[in-house]
């Protein structure tokens, strides 16, 4: 299986596509720019959700539902919103079907056309807070903290199985605040969330900071950000949380009674990871065998292999498995016997290692003779043999070094694809071969989207963490004054 994986070098795009074929993670639907994900890789998605959720409510988040269509009208509310929106947006405009007069199947009724269309939601919140409004009278209720775990529409003419397609899954929170400051407070706190799921869930290392004002979420006032390397030095938007001001709180008059019982407007945020993390997932960690995971996300992090030639060896060799089986399912790890009599054990390990699981046990009736097993691991190809009654207590420290050493070779590509650059001529030289540079930046929208005209980088963020930018020096582009570096990359 892995050989039918094409290798990063000859064709990164292909190569990805393929994995998320052979892995089992998903596949093309019938409805253009929509993918089936496949059980294998909703399990990864299902553990994301899980960690994510239990870190939400950590913080005083709770779940709702909000409707899947939204009035036309509520969009025309906030104007910069619907700007950023617009040309993705896909509208319901009839409410029922006929069959048709020539009998040739069905066609949209033409007296059922809707008094306002609908449109299939691309982000929630004028929907959210058109009920906000119903919540919120009196300082007392607030803040609300509200979650939701949905599908989105953003329409897509060139889609990529969970890096960009025109139907999504995602999580978006809501939240709203008496104050300013405290919706600031919890917009720092959502995205800090993000990274910490990155780096210790994902292992994935990730940089945090602020989206230019050319790059942030339509309608927001600021927009913090995780942004991602890629093994082919890309930058992968990760996650976002907003700070959205008072917009919202005008457009849809979600007006409460303060302290001092005079009306203010709420203040909000928003916040949003999705199966884009899926993507990152894959090409963050993966080779050219095949996926690579964590085992924080693995949904089978040990798969046992039997190995004999009768009867009497494959009960022998199973019997010991499911003894170890149950002693790791004790220590909460997942596992998965191959017991199939219909593969042979060369084309289970192709199969297993593609599919990214992180440990495989091999034993054959001879190694149980001799008291000894095979312990492969996934992240580094290597192989020991120990004694079969220390298996079951090695194996846990060994996930704990494959999460570590997954995150830690993530890191050492992302250190060295970083550096400085304060030459243009140099810049459109190296942007194009796959870093993230550090760059003055003048700080004016003009700039930026002439950079992204020349070479197609774009600022990924204005770094909090990880890199120190703060120095003054001049733009790459205008030879303006500028008192920070930016990063900048080409993004998916």
């Amino acid at each position: 299986m892995a050989k039918e994986i094409t290798p990063r070098s000859e064709d990164y795009s292909k190569w990805y596509n393929d994995i998320v074929v052979k892995a089992d993670l998903a596949e093309q639907s019938a409805v253009r720019g929509c993918m089936v994900i496949k059980p294998y890789g909703y399990a990864i998605w299902e553990k994301m959700q899980h960690t994510l959720d239990a870190m939400f409510k950590e913080t005083g988040v709770q779940n709702a539902y909000f409707p899947l269509f939204i009035p036309k009208s509520f969009f025309s509310r906030e104007a910069e919103h619907v700007a950023g929106f617009a040309k993705e947006c896909a509208v319901v405009t009839h409410h029922r079907l006929m069959n048709s007069p020539d009998g040739k199947g069905v066609v949209v009724d033409p007296d059922a056309r809707l008094e306002e269309e609908l449109i299939v939601r691309p982000t929630s919140e004028t929907i959210i807070w058109s009920v906000y409004k119903n919540w919120i009278k009196s300082w007392r209720d607030l803040p609300v903290l509200c979650n939701q775990w949905c599908n989105v529409v953003r329409w897509e003419m060139r889609t990529r199985p969970f890096l960009r397609t025109s139907e999504f899954l995602w999580q978006e929170g809501h939240t709203a605040h008496a104050t300013a400051e405290e919706a600031e407070a919890r917009t720092r706190q959502m995205v800090q969330v993000y990274a910490k799921f990155a780096r210790e869930t994902m292992s994935l290392p990730v940089i945090v900071g602020h989206k230019s004002p050319n790059e942030r979420f339509a309608g927001a006032l600021d927009t913090l950000t995780i942004e991602a390397m890629m093994q082919d030095g890309k930058a992968l938007q990760a996650g976002t949380s907003h700070f959205l001001g008072q917009n919202f709180g005008k457009s849809f008059d979600v007006q409460f009674a303060d302290k001092d019982g005079s009306l203010q407007y709420a203040w909000a945020t928003s916040w949003g990871v999705s199966t884009r993390l899926m993507g990152a997932l894959i090409m963050a960690h993966s080779d050219d065998d095949g996926l690579i995971l964590p085992p924080s996300l693995a949904p089978i992090q040990v798969v046992m292999v039997p190995i004999y030639k009768t009867d009497d060896e494959r009960n022998a060799v199973l019997a010991k498995f499911e003894e170890i089986g149950k002693a790791l399912t004790a220590k909460g790890i997942s596992i998965k016997i191959d017991d199939r009599d219909t593969l042979r054990p060369g084309f289970k390990f192709a199969e297993w290692e593609v599919k990214g699981v992180p440990v495989r046990l091999a034993m054959g009736a001879r190694d149980l003779a001799n008291d000894s097993m095979e312990v492969f691991r996934r992240d580094t190809l290597e192989k020991e043999t120990m004694p079969i009654e220390k298996v079951a207590d090695h194996i846990p420290a060994l996930l704990e070094d494959i999460q570590k050493n997954i995150y830690r070779k993530a890191l050492d590509f992302r250190e060295a694809h970083v550096e400085k650059c304060d030459s243009w001529e140099e810049f459109q030289e190296k942007i194009q071969t796959g870093k993230f540079l550090l760059c003055h930046w003048d700080g004016t929208v003009e700039t930026e989207q002439a950079i992204k005209d020349a070479t197609k980088a774009t600022i990924r963020c204005i770094p909090v963490d990880s890199y120190v930018c703060e120095e003054k020096g001049k733009d790459i582009y205008s030879g303006k004054p500028s008192d920070r570096r930016v990063v900048f990359a080409i993004a998916y």
